[in-house]
């Protein structure tokens, strides 16, 4: 009984010593990634502002594909532009230097920063790639949230709050955003790399697949919907009473929020519950929402 129990401990020991040979392997993987990705990014130039305002070539970088034509097979820039801009019902999202929208991919991770999408896919969604010593114009997006990592061809994709970015094929003018939702896994990119318009949790869904409007909102003083708290319900638009005050808020389907009185100032979709409204840049800010 004590060789059998000796020889269990040893097992179990073994066990986990391999576990602890893999998780390190994964970590020093993940670091070797990170550590890639900066020496990448010091490589590059950054500039504020548009790349018109910096006087950046006409016909090169992200203007070579202008209005009028599709997402082109995935070829580095000399320099590529992010803009916080408006697309279709996407406020904000992050637009290119021709006023395409750019997108995120769930399937892709953002810590460590890698891209799952190549092949067919990366020509569907040409990534976003810049040349090694090449040139991101920021404007209205903080450079300390942009980065870049190295695909698996070898090419460098720009990543925004860690997310690689894309275009998408089927965008044929500026402003187009019918990439939004496809699969259930694209979104357009805000400028922190949150999902553009994308719901903190899942939405009550119609009977067509979309989501439901919400005919009443509960907003709420603290975040993770702690009193006190406010609600409206009704159709069309409605002040809050309680101006600029809430930090949380609970629907059941989909609605919109104001920064201003009687729906005006910035606004952004938002679909089911959210527990901290700091996540999507509206703590503190709602003072009118627009129901049903």
């Amino acid at each position: 009984m004590i060789r059998n129990r000796f020889a269990a401990i040893a097992a179990t020991t073994a066990a986990a010593a391999l576990l602890l040979t893999a998780c390190n392997a994964t970590d020093d993987a993940a670091s070797a990634a990170r550590e890639g990705a900066g020496s990448a990014l010091q490589s590059l130039n950054f500039g504020s502002g548009t790349a018109k305002q910096n006087n950046a070539a006409p016909g090169t970088g992200d203007w070579a594909t202008g209005p009028g034509r599709p997402a082109s097979k995935p070829a580095a820039k000399k320099w590529v532009q992010l803009s916080a801009s408006s697309a279709g019902d996407l406020n904000p999202v992050v637009v290119n230097g021709a006023g395409f929208t750019l997108y995120r991919f769930d399937k892709d991770t953002a810590d460590p920063s890698k891209s799952n999408c190549s092949g067919e896919c990366a020509t569907t969604w040409p990534p976003v790639l810049v040349a090694p010593g090449g040139k991101i114009f920021v404007d209205g997006v903080a450079k300390s949230d942009v980065g870049v990592v190295k695909r698996d061809d070898g090419n460098l994709q720009v990543t925004i709050g860690g997310w690689p970015v894309y275009r998408f094929s089927k965008d044929l003018k500026p402003g187009d955003t019918n990439g939004q939702g496809v699969g259930g896994t694209w979104f357009g990119v805000t400028p922190d790399g949150q999902k553009a318009g994308a719901a903190a949790e899942e939405p009550e869904q119609g009977g067509d697949g979309t989501a439901a409007p919400a005919s009443s909102v509960t907003l709420s003083d603290e975040i993770n919907f702690g009193d006190p708290s406010e609600g409206l319900a009704g159709s069309g638009c409605q002040n809050v009473g309680r101006d600029d005050s809430a930090s949380s808020l609970q629907a059941s389907g989909a609605l919109k929020i104001w920064s201003e009185k009687d729906c005006k100032g910035e606004s952004k979709v938002v679909q089911g519950n959210i527990a901290d409204l700091n996540s999507i840049g509206f703590d503190d800010r709602i003072s009118s929402v627009f129901l049903g």
